[in-house]
């Protein structure tokens, strides 16, 4: 009995400082999966020993309110659900009732409060009792109406969410690692208890009903009926589905079947009576309420064999391991890699090539390692960057030990150089994001600038990488293929040279005569003497072209690109004429296009229309839009794509 006693203490020591972690420092020290196993040890040997402590998980709800936002007692405790894992008991649980199966969205539940039809209150759910005041914060969530139609007092309750998209984006803009957010769940948490409400408006933190606790002077018999009534209200609500007991292992195959698009975190579903009279009448116990109950995903898991690990780099100078293994089905989609997240992490599951690793999908989602059974433990650690070759270190924040290339200018450090070179006014290769981008980096396929002209030889590897096929993969060769005949001015500007932005690339190839080997050996001395390249811009120019790297860089692109260094005709036929481009255009690709030819006759093309302005150029002449009006009252002509045509041809 003491032995059990004594696990019972140990195991709420792991599981509130996990939960500690997680929940208040944005910190995640086991996976799910290890969390759930330790708690529901800790249930059975609660139930086996008829003892529970003060301090138990089982009974303590939330964390515990530490900010220093404003605190609020809850009018009644907010209790947590009574969860399974088993479709069978969900339908025993449902008996011959009718229920109402929705999304357990992973965020942070608030409690909204509107009178005389505006936003009045927002709590945290806090630890169930006393939650913290956010009004301000709830106030600038994307999708949340400040002011509704119901005039009377309505209390609802939903989720804050963040979706994975933006917290990727979130996640770019960290450079140190240890303070990077570990899932979207702890980025929205510290999002939304924000003391400045200027951070929050930042984040796109979404709003999601999904029970509405009271609406003066209107009662409801069913759930659903609450749920459209919020909807026409202006709340977005979770999605949901209508069961009963014979249909409610099809609608969580069917919710099952939604998370890979599902944008937003969820965890699991919630399943509730719809009949709300005789969901209340069931009562609560001390921790959950007996009308509601939650579902969570079984991990499916499956033993493989670990082949590899391949050190993937980021934009940040971090270095992830990832691991490579013998692929398995994992919930219909075949799985053969999962990040490692970092040393600490690969060191702790001694990982070694031909290692039994258990495998699974955190929420049926993402790829973890659950386990290692073999633990051969016979990693190297890389003393190069597998991008740029250049030395790596391992760094120690916070206990937590990461790998970092040292080379200020490896290609993976510079994905946003690498997207202005793939983009429409440079290279113009379509089909490139940054996303798309960095895997190329972090998989080895990119290492040079040159190298994205050359990706036909990593098909194999390409059509394997997650949302991307053979069908993106031959569109993304044709575009590259096509971009590969270019001019001097397109190949300058992609460069990304500090300073040196289309207009000015346009210059310095005119002043060069459109020869390329002219332009890259320009003195400081000739670039000054360009009308409009000041000494900053010449300084980083001749900067660029005489470090070794980017001597390189530029030999070998140079060697797979076909640059046209014709010297085009400048004409003077609209010289001192200013021009303002607004529509759209038929006979030319675009606007930037137009502009160029009118440039090169010797016209200028502006932004705006003002007094100024000689023409502006509108397909629909009898358009009733902004500066079409503003040219009538100026007495400014309006002329067609035909017009300027003849013009430039005179």
């Amino acid at each position: 009995m003491n032995n059990k006693i004594d696990r019972i203490k140990e195991l709420i020591e792991i599981l509130n400082e996990a939960s500690l972690a997680y929940y208040q420092e944005s910190r995640e020290i086991m996976p799910n999966i290890e969390y759930d196993k330790l708690y529901d040890e800790l249930c059975n040997l609660e139930k086996e020993t008829g003892t529970v402590f003060s301090n138990s998980p089982t009974i303590n709800v939330g964390y515990e309110v530490l900010s220093d936002l404003p605190k609020e007692a809850h009018p009644s405790k907010m209790l947590s659900l009574d969860k399974t894992k088993d479709v069978d008991a969900l339908k025993a649980w449902l008996n011959d009732h009718e229920g109402v199966l929705s999304w357990k969205l992973d965020g942070l539940t608030i409690v909204l409060t509107y009178e005389e039809g505006k936003l009045v209150k927002a709590v945290t759910r806090g630890n169930g009792e006393v939650g913290e005041v956010i009004t301000n914060n709830a106030k600038v969530f994307t999708n949340l109406p400040l002011n509704i139609d119901f005039k009377g007092r309505l209390v609802i309750r939903g989720e804050a969410v963040i979706s994975y998209e933006d917290f990727e984006k979130i996640n770019e803009t960290i450079d140190e690692e240890s303070a990077k957010y570990k899932n979207p769940r702890n980025l929205c948490s510290g999002s939304v208890r924000q003391l400045n409400n200027e951070v929050t408006a930042q984040r796109n933190v979404k709003f999601y009903g999904f029970t509405l606790v009271s609406a003066e002077g209107i009662e409801f018999q069913k759930r659903t009926q609450q749920m459209d009534w919020l909807e026409k209200q202006g709340f977005a609500v979770v999605y949901r589905q209508i069961v009963i007991g014979d249909t409610i292992k099809a609608a969580v195959k069917d919710f099952s079947e939604k998370i890979e698009s599902n944008p937003v975190p969820s965890d699991g579903l919630v399943l509730i009576y719809n009949d709300i009279a005789y969901g209340e009448s069931l009562g609560k116990t001390s921790k959950f309420p007996r009308d509601a109950i939650a579902f969570k995903w079984k991990d499916e898991l499956k033993e493989t064999t670990l082949k590899e690990i391949e050190w993937s780099a980021s934009r940040t100078g971090l270095i992830n391991p990832v691991a490579i293994f013998e692929p398995v089905e994992l919930e219909g989609t075949t799985v053969s890699r999962a990040s490692v997240h970092n040393i600490s992490v690969m060191r702790e599951l001694q990982l070694g090539i031909g290692d039994i690793i258990s495998v699974y999908k955190a929420n049926m989602i993402i790829p973890q390692i659950a386990e290692n059974h073999t633990k051969s433990n016979n990693i190297s650690i890389p003393c190069t960057c597998p991008v740029c070759g250049k030395e790596t270190v391992i760094k120690d924040e916070n206990g937590v030990q990461t790998l970092f290339c040292t080379n200020e200018e490896c290609l993976a450090k510079h994905i946003k150089r690498l997207a202005l070179f793939v983009s429409r006014d440079a290279m113009n290769i379509e089909g490139l994001s940054e996303m798309t981008i960095e895997k190329l980096v972090s998989e080895g396929m990119v290492k040079e600038l040159a190298d994205l002209f050359s990706l036909e030889n990593h098909k194999e590897a390409f059509v394997k990488l997650d949302g991307f096929g053979e069908k993106s993969f031959d569109n993304l060769i044709e575009s590259a293929e096509k971009a590969k005949n270019t001019t001097p001015e397109r190949l300058l500007y992609s460069l990304g040279i500090p300073g040196i932005g289309k207009a000015n690339a346009r210059l310095i190839a005119k002043f060069a005569k459109n020869k390329w080997e002219k332009i890259q050996s320009l003195t400081f001395e000739e670039l000054t003497t360009i009308e409009g390249i000041g000494d900053v811009m010449a300084e980083n120019f001749v900067k660029f072209f005489n470090n070794e790297d980017n001597q390189k860089m530029v030999r070998d692109l140079l060697q797979v690109l076909v640059l046209d260094e014709h010297e085009e005709e400048v004409k003077d036929s609209l010289s001192g004429k200013i021009f303002v481009i607004t529509g759209s255009l038929n006979n030319f690709e675009n606007r930037d296009a137009l502009k160029k030819k009118i440039e090169l006759a010797g016209g200028k093309v502006s932004g705006s229309v003002s007094s100024k302005t000689s023409f502006l150029i509108n397909n629909d002449t009898s358009s009733t839009s902004g500066k079409n009006k503003k040219a009538k009252e100026l007495g400014i002509p309006i002329i067609d794509e035909e017009k300027i045509i003849e013009m430039l041809e005179m």
